[in-house]
């Protein structure tokens, strides 16, 4: 980002301006005033004459002389030039956002429910992001990518929409969960590697055990930061029975010990999230914990400008001599 700012160290010199409008109004009444040399009785011997081109710019040497009395003044006020800005460099980080769409996903202590406010608030964190490249891994029984590390954050909103439960079997693997995420992350080579796991169960399914995944994820030097969305007690669900959908209560359960261990050991915060705005919050906390570093360094710089005045008023003192003394020549 650049700014310009033209200013004069000496502005009160271009006082001096005002002597210019003085010294022509001085010479033209001068002029007019002055007696002929030569005294006629009548002008009709002049009728039908045409000025020459040098009578037309007799007046050259004298307004040449003048520019370059304004061209000096404006030097002596001494015009500079200062240019200020930001050079800004930044670091982005790489981040995997690990989204459980297990069954228990459409319970509804969060409105509409939970696995819609997770795709709502997680669209907008990604909205907040500007030059990370982001990746998602979506898990029920089993994980997969929904889609890889990129910065095309329209195509990998559009793919977040597209999620919704049942696109692979029930159950809750969070240790696979992470595996995949580390597999996403582990080739990169950003300084600041993130991982998000939103969930709200525990891990009954899968090959990899959470704590051994946490372990990858930290040799890696990727920190895990770890949600658990449900509120406390108990929420209701909606069941499809042959008289339509029926609500009952069904127990929330999360392992929060294991998450808290999993965040823990790779360097990062669990968070827990009884409603909609408290997981906007926790979203929040971790874009503030983990925005781009940027560094801005201002500066300020000097340019003198005067040495351009001075020449051109050199110039035209030159210009002037030289038409005064060749092709504008007076005779006394």
């Amino acid at each position: 980002m650049f700014d310009f700012d033209f200013t004069f160290a000496y502005p009160w010199m271009l006082l001096l301006l005002v002597l210019i409008p003085v010294i022509v109004a001085g010479r033209y009444f001068r002029l007019f005033k002055k007696d002929t040399s030569i005294v006629f009785s009548s002008v009709s011997f002049f009728e039908g004459y045409r000025k020459s081109i040098r009578e037309r710019l007799s007046f050259l040497p004298f307004a040449l002389r003048m520019l370059a009395l304004a061209f000096l003044i404006i030097a002596l006020a001494r015009p500079q030039k200062f240019s200020s800005g930001e050079n800004v460099y930044t670091e982005g980080i790489d981040i995997a956002l690990v989204l459980d769409i297990s069954g228990s996903m459409l319970a509804e202590d969060f409105k509409p429910n939970r696995l819609a406010a997770a795709k709502k608030i997680t669209d907008s964190f990604i909205g907040g992001r500007t030059s990370d490249q982001i990746g998602l891994v979506i898990f029920s029984r089993d994980a997969f990518t929904q889609c890889p590390l990129t910065i095309d954050y329209a195509v990998l909103r559009n793919l977040l929409k597209d999620i919704k439960s049942g696109m692979i079997e029930d159950g809750t693997a969070i240790g696979n969960a992470i595996a995949n995420g580390i597999n996403r992350l582990k080739d990169s080579r950003a300084k600041s590697k993130v991982m998000i796991l939103l969930t709200d169960g525990v891990n009954n399914a899968g090959e990899v055990n959470p704590v051994t995944a946490a372990e990858m994820a930290k040799q890696f030097g990727i920190r895990v930061y770890s949600i658990g969305i449900g509120t406390i007690g108990q929420a209701p669900y909606p069941f499809q029975t042959p008289f339509g959908i029926r609500y009952q209560m069904v127990p929330v359960e999360i392992d929060e010990p294991v998450l808290r261990q999993i965040s823990g050991m790779t360097g990062a915060k669990y968070f827990r999230a009884t409603n909609n705005k408290k997981l906007e919050e926790i979203y929040f906390e971790i874009d503030r914990l983990e925005k781009t570093r940027v560094e801005v360094t201002s500066y300020r710089s000097r340019k003198e400008l005067f040495p351009l005045w001075i020449y051109l008023g050199l110039f035209s003192v030159l210009a002037e001599v030289i038409l005064s003394k060749t092709y504008l020549r007076r005779l006394p």
